[in-house]
């Protein structure tokens, strides 16, 4: 079977990188076509794609799944909706290749013009949320990139009925249907596989869980955009407004736990105990288990291990902190450089929360369930980023790309 594997990557990456010398001058037009016809299909198909989900969703009840990892596989009508219209917002968005980043000249004689350039091959791997696919496809082939798909085997039939879509829009605007493949297998032997493919692919994304990213970050040869884990902290001054607070809180916890964004600790100001209690309250009314440190009451005492821990579920940590200086230091400390964010009204402590945390996404006075490339108005991501190399918080089509210099002259010479 190995070999096998290996035959087919082989081959669906000789078709990719063959597709991405095309998509690096296809027309933004033909993109655009390509994209609005995937968005069509994907609402018109919409009986096929539920239909495809339930069997996933019975898979993974099989494999015992989490209430948190079912909700990431469910699909229903309002999340298809989602899907098509975060694909008709990508198509619209102006297309970042050729876009000049910068421009000068040198006293040389010489112009010259930093351009975006696309990426060539991404390999996106992932686990149970399908509306990758429709993401990571649209925002690839917007910056002009060839992708190779391999979703989770929990995702398998929901990810299959939604690329059938995405090949239609690429078949609508005469694009080369290898710029969007699928890897037909839930054989794990095809993600080693993909770690090494040096030759076809240009960049890796893996989105899911701790074990898969730490999987891809040890043994990919290939370079890695990724995020390890969202341990996402919500830090409460003393000078934080009640009312906002609560309603916040609530939300980056509650709203969805499974998402990389929900609050998994809660650092609270001596001097705001009263209302982190009330936070908490609140939290364990609406059924969230909170582990709280010394000095608050919750539904069970946190141990050293509940901090730093991605819970992805309806779980919160939650401690006592002395002033501003205990939380950036507890958040240094335990936090994984996605999303943190302070509940202020003193703009000096906010500032300082700002410039000593060093995370991807900051947030003042703002549910951390924002992290979220289409609520940053790119229509959809294809990962948050954590790293500090190229790509950094949502991946956009923007962030999928390189960048190539342009140099004119004028028969100009070098002395």
């Amino acid at each position: 079977m190995t070999d096998e594997i290996k035959t087919m990557m082989a081959e669906i990456g000789t078709r990719a990188k063959a597709a991405a010398a095309e998509l690096a001058h296809a027309t933004a037009d033909a993109k655009e076509t390509a994209l609005m016809a995937a968005a069509d299909a994907i609402w018109a198909n919409r009986a096929d794609i539920l239909a495809a989900n339930q069997q996933d969703m019975a898979y993974g009840r099989d494999k015992g799944l989490t209430e948190a990892m079912l909700d990431r596989l469910m699909l229903d009508v309002d999340r298809i909706k989602a899907m098509s219209d975060g694909m008709r917002t990508v198509a619209k968005q102006k297309d970042p290749v050729g876009d000049v980043i910068a421009q000068w000249d040198m006293p040389s004689g010489l112009n010259i013009k930093r351009v975006r350039t696309p990426l060539g091959v991404i390999g996106v791997i992932y686990e149970s949320r399908p509306n990758v696919t429709a993401d990571a496809g649209a925002l690839c082939l917007k910056a002009g990139n060839a992708v190779i798909l391999r979703g989770g085997s929990e995702s398998f039939h929901s990810s299959g009925a939604i690329h059938a879509c995405l090949v239609q829009g690429l078949t609508a605007a005469d694009l080369p249907v290898a710029a969007i493949q699928r890897v037909p297998t839930r054989d794990r032997a095809a993600v080693q596989e993909m770690l090494t493919m040096t030759d076809s692919i240009d960049v890796i994304v893996p989105r899911g869980g701790k074990g898969l990213v730490g999987l891809v970050q040890r043994e990919a040869r290939v370079p890695v955009f990724a995020h390890l884990e969202g341990i996402v902290h919500i830090y409460i001054d003393a000078s934080a407004d009640a009312d906002k607070t609560r309603a916040v809180v609530m939300n980056a916890k509650t709203r969805r736990t499974g998402i990389c964004g929900s609050a998994e600790c809660l650092l609270i100001h001596r001097d705001a105990a009263a209302l982190g209690q009330q936070v908490i309250d609140d939290l364990m009314a609406a059924g969230v288990e909170v582990r709280a440190g010394a000095g608050l009451k919750g539904s069970k005492a946190a141990t050293d291990d509940d901090f730093g821990h991605e819970f992805l579920d309806m779980i919160i940590a939650a401690r006592l902190v002395d002033d501003i200086d205990g939380a950036i230091s507890h958040i240094q400390r335990y936090g994984s450089n996605h999303t943190d964010a302070i509940m202020a009204e003193d703009a000096t402590a906010v500032a300082r929360f700002f410039e000593r945390i060093d995370s991807a996404i900051l947030m003042h006075n703002a549910s951390t369930q924002f992290a979220d490339g289409g609520e940053f108005g790119m229509g959809a991501e294809i990962g948050i980023a954590t790293g500090k190399m190229h790509a950094r918080g949502p991946v956009g089509s923007e962030q999928l790309t390189s960048f190539k210099y342009i140099v004119t002259g004028d028969g100009t010479v070098r002395s």
